[in-house]
């Protein structure tokens, strides 16, 4: 989380555009003083972060153990170079969003988990429209439930919620407007989506 203030996030609204539009989250625990780390979709709804893992990997054991998690996702990002400030005596930098889920965990059940990989398709395969949705009762039933064996959903619940919105807030409209003309003649769609947030600051 960045330190200073004039960046942190709190709007869960905001928070939670975020993450729905990514998807993508790093899972974090830790057990005796080591961290362990894996990727996940998760479903965030009322207050509840959801994900599943896959049963062999180790950060399952230490989520049962340590009984909270870190959930972070990551959202647009882009360089911004000294040579594109007006002012003198500036240093390179990164303007980026994110958002910071953190509470306790818990292991779902087989039905919940179930419950829960129908929620992710539903949501991710919406975004491929105009595609028919892939649904699990496209699968075989024993081949589903044999899959779901493999799997570990987890349930968090929300005590912390918050992030960080970089756009060179600390910086003139000037800079900041010139930065983002900057950022946004780049190829990278991160880079243009940063400079369309830093256009539209109030």
């Amino acid at each position: 989380m960045h330190p200073a203030p004039l960046f942190r996030e709190t709007d869960p609204i905001r928070l939670a555009g975020l993450a729905a539009e990514h998807g993508l989250a790093l899972i974090v625990a830790a057990k005796d003083d080591r961290p362990a780390v894996a990727h996940a979709p998760i479903v965030l709804a009322d207050g509840r972060v959801r994900f599943h893992l896959s049963a062999s990997n180790p950060i399952c054991a230490v989520l049962a153990a340590a009984k909270t998690a870190l959930v972070v996702v990551t959202g647009p990002d882009g360089y911004v170079s000294p040579d594109w400030y007006a002012a003198a005596d500036q240093v390179p930098t990164w303007n980026y969003l994110s958002a910071e889920m953190e509470g306790p965990v818990r292991a779902l059940t087989s039905d919940q988990t179930a419950a829960l990989l129908d929620d992710l398709s539903a949501r991710f395969e919406a975004g491929l429209a105009p595609k028919p949705p892939w649904t699990r009762a496209k699968m075989d039933p024993a081949k589903f439930a044999a899959m779901l064996k493999a799997i570990v959903g987890f349930e968090m619940t929300l005590a912390r919620f918050e992030g960080v919105t970089k756009l060179s807030q600390n910086k003139s409209p000037d800079e900041i407007e010139r930065v983002a003309l900057r950022l946004a003649a780049r190829t990278d769609e991160g880079s243009r989506k940063i400079a369309a947030r830093m256009l539209s600051l109030p």
